[in-house]
């Protein structure tokens, strides 16, 4: 998936802003700031907002998913078509801060495990800086988060659909999102060469392309 700085083009909700706890929940317990609620078929996986105390953590993540050796542990890894960074602690830090929007994080004792980065454009939910520790890939974490961001989106956001964008060579990845329900749009979007925040390509025919799911 895109970084975290590649959107798509660029209220209703339950609370007056998604970062502020609702009734009955905190930053630091099993019910995040957005409401956020364990599934009870993951057991000790649990959901939160993440805050600017987690930007340090969010960024070695997402790097560790996509960038370098490490990530070839995984099977997201961009590492065969994308050098140089994967996003920064500017990136991740904005989506922090920036209204309506949410960075997820799963954990599970306090471990970070998996992070995903919601946000209301253009009226409905947008997807990106999907993560999850390599070595922790394929045993369902991304699923079950996944999960919780179509259900914020969907229920305490009150939006109809959920869009991404993905580079359109990712043929694994994007059959991982079909499964998951989503739909290629046809929509491509170019990808931004020369800019060193999205990476250093290894090819020149990369694009994304918008994918989308109704909730």
């Amino acid at each position: 998936m895109e970084s975290s700085s590649a959107r798509s083009d660029r209220d209703t909700q339950t609370s007056d802003h998604p970062n502020k706890p609702m009734a009955g929940g905190d930053d630091t317990a099993t019910v995040g700031a957005t409401g956020l609620t364990p599934l009870p078929a993951t057991g000790a996986l649990t959901f939160r907002a993440a805050t600017p105390a987690d930007v340090e953590a969010l960024v070695g993540l997402v790097e560790s998913a996509y960038r370098g050796d490490s990530s070839k542990q995984g099977w997201t890894t961009e590492a065969d078509i994308l050098g140089g960074r994967r996003t920064g602690a500017d990136d991740v830090g904005a989506c922090i801060d920036r209204p309506e929007s949410v960075v997820l994080i799963a954990q599970r004792d306090g471990e970070l495990l998996a992070c995903a980065h919601i946000a209301i454009e253009d009226g409905a939910g947008y997807f990106g800086m999907f993560s999850v520790s390599p070595t922790l890939q394929g045993g369902g974490i991304g699923k079950a988060l996944m999960a919780e961001a179509e259900r914020v989106v969907r229920d305490e956001w009150q939006l109809p659909v959920m869009r991404m964008t993905v580079i359109d060579i990712r043929d694994e990845l994007i059959a991982f999102y079909e499964r998951r329900g989503y739909v290629r749009t046809g929509i491509k979007k170019p990808f931004p060469y020369g800019d060193a925040r999205f990476g250093e390509p290894k090819r020149d025919d990369l694009r994304f392309e918008v994918l989308e799911k109704s909730l």
